[in-house]
């Protein structure tokens, strides 16, 4: 064997581990915004049934796409600062109180950038580069999503969560009589 093949078997099987590497934490960020976008896109959902908030949301379905997109992208820009002092925090000897704010973070934005991007997504998909990587980015985000839904462990912890939200019915039920 040359080195050039050698090479180029070290060299593919480098790429496979890092696509692989990748592809996991990729997976594992989409299964979050998965398990949390839904249910805190509803919860914005619900507060944007104020009458105050209801105006703001029907101005941003009517912004053409450009600032729509800087919407969307605000929330982001507007966390990150929260962010690096939770990261501070956790460096400066206060890893509980960082964790708390990196979650807290984590889950804010992502509950305004889920309803954002529901409200914004029609303004965005007239931009032709957004509709490009937008149709996809859906079909692949899917595919892993298949693949992990497949997975043994995404069924055990599936039937872990309904087990425990049927436990939690059952003991609200009892105490709410």
């Amino acid at each position: 064997m040359t080195m050039r093949v050698l090479a180029a078997r070290i060299l593919r099987a480098l790429a496979e581990g890092a696509r692989g590497l990748f592809t996991g934490v990729l997976a594992l960020m989409i299964l979050f915004e998965e398990w949390g976008w839904e249910p805190l896109q509803r919860a914005l959902a619900w507060v944007g049934r104020l009458p105050v908030l209801r105006q703001i949301e029907r101005g941003v379905t009517r912004l053409p796409p450009v600032p729509a997109l800087a919407v969307l992208l605000l929330p982001s820009l507007l966390l990150l600062p929260t962010k690096l002092v939770a990261l501070w925090l956790i460096a400066g000897g206060h890893p509980l109180l960082g964790a708390t704010a990196l979650v807290l973070a984590k889950l804010v934005g992502t509950a305004l950038v889920a309803r954002l991007f529901k409200l914004t997504r029609p303004a965005l998909l007239r931009m032709a580069w957004f509709a490009h990587l937008y149709h996809r980015w859906v079909p692949w985000k899917d595919a892993l999503l298949a693949q992990v839904r497949a997975s043994q462990v995404w069924r055990v912890a599936r039937a872990l969560k309904q087990a425990a939200r049927r436990r939690w019915a059952r003991w609200r039920a009892s105490f709410i009589r």
